[in-house]
């Protein structure tokens, strides 16, 4: 039954392959609707012939290999539970010391480890394609070396949460759920707080915005919105890719308005107003707020699902997946296994609420700066640095975009400009 079932979980994984191969490459279409042909969100009118061929080629592939990545986490959980690797684990830790609270971490390093190099080809293979497209100029040491720190800060995180969650399951049978989604409110408000000045550190050197005068305009535009500002930082960025970013991140006294070096070297200043105004935006409007309340009861459901869904499984197939109960540590690919999928499953949902946020702050960024062809000017930059699509398809917008596409974005403040040249 074990092997029937490793065969069909690897035979579902092809077809799902196979169909958003199709789905990307050969049925979906990029083009745009007519009425858009000739106008400034019309990639054709702001990229070359070649820039256009690279956009499509690098999206499509780009796209293959996000659709890819769920589900090939979702096997290796399932694998290495009929395999009875996941036992193997437990059985080494069993073996390398008598003391049981030593044997949680060490079954953990040995499941972090076996998931670091399931998830290394996938890895390797995007690295590669940003090389090719000229998207990554990180050397493959430095890349190494994040990847490494990603390892060693998830296996930090599962050491923190695994022993907490086990507890929570033995004392707590039915309620499990509900007192680890109390639990998970301080530990996310605290993992946003440390995170821009401790985790983010860790990948790359901030300091604060370089080009005072241009930190003098954001600032005069932030004490206009009443945001307490201090500082504008930037980030090294360049060493590692040609990509533009800007965001917010961090709660309380620790958040920061953060700029790639990448978004300073290419866009004009009128252009980097127009991108702090976005970000101004969303904290006017409070959403990072409402994306930690929409996050936490997101996750209220999410947990309470896993709990029904455990159950059910366990019943018809703990023999199979070697575990014999939901409070033994055999049980965790089980758990997040059923968490990835309801995140992958949830995700059109959580793209929807933060696309409407991001065009919200897209509203008041123009509503600031009253410059249109500077929005439009900073996002057919963005277009160009990521090889992005303007039009993506369907399946990639909800699954992918948790920002309106280039072609929404352009077209309001081309709407935006039209309305006010008539006023």
């Amino acid at each position: 039954m074990a092997r029937k079932m490793g065969v069909f979980a690897i035979l579902a994984f092809a077809l799902y392959g196979l169909f958003f191969y199709w789905y990307l490459f050969n049925f979906s279409s990029t083009a745009l609707p007519f009425e858009y042909q000739g106008t400034s969100a019309d990639p054709a009118t702001f990229l070359n012939g070649r820039e256009l061929d690279l956009s499509e080629e690098y999206s499509k592939t780009r796209n293959l290999l996000f659709f890819l990545s769920a589900p090939w986490e979702w096997l290796f959980y399932i694998l290495i539970m009929l395999t009875g690797l996941n036992s193997c684990f437990k059985k080494w830790a069993e073996q390398a010391t008598k003391r049981r609270v030593l044997r949680t971490p060490i079954y953990l390093f040995w499941f972090s480890f076996a998931g670091y190099l399931a998830a290394l080809p996938l890895g390797l293979i995007s690295y590669s394609l940003s090389k090719t497209y000229n998207i990554s100029t990180q050397t493959f040491p430095s890349w190494m070396k994040d990847e490494l720190i990603d390892f060693w800060i998830n296996y930090g995180t599962l050491l923190i949460i695994v022993p907490v969650l086990y507890y929570l399951l033995k004392k707590s049978p039915k309620r499990w759920w509900l007192f680890a989604w109390l639990l998970s409110i301080p530990f996310t408000l605290f993992m946003m707080f440390v995170q821009p000045v401790l985790i983010d550190p860790l990948y790359n050197d901030f300091y604060p915005l370089k080009n005072k005068e241009l930190e003098a305009k954001i600032l005069d535009m932030a004490s206009k919105a009443k945001i307490p500002a201090e500082h504008v930082f930037e980030v090294n960025m360049a060493e590692k890719t040609n990509a533009m970013n800007a965001y917010v991140t961090g709660i309380g006294t620790n958040s920061r308005i953060v700029l790639w070096d990448t978004t300073l070297n290419k866009l004009t200043d009128d252009q980097i107003l127009f991108i702090m105004a976005h970000e101004m935006g969303h904290y006017v409007e409070k959403h990072l707020y409402k994306g930690i309340a929409g996050y936490l009861l997101l996750s209220l459901a999410g947990l309470y699902l896993v709990h029904l869904f455990m159950q059910y499984a366990l019943q018809k197939w703990g023999r199979e997946l070697k575990v014999p109960d939901r409070v033994d540590i055999r049980s965790l690919p089980l758990i997040l296994l059923l968490l990835s999928m309801l995140m992958f499953l949830s995700s059109p949902l959580s793209n929807a609420v933060s696309r409407y946020q991001e065009a919200r702050a897209d509203t008041y960024a123009i509503n600031m700066t009253k410059n249109p062809q500077a929005g439009i000017g900073s996002f057919q930059e963005l277009t160009r640095s990521g090889l992005s699509q303007v039009n993506p398809p369907y399946l990639v917008k909800q699954f992918r975009y948790g920002h309106p596409t280039m072609l929404e974005r352009i077209t309001m403040l081309e709407e935006y400009e039209i309305k006010h040249r008539k006023d």
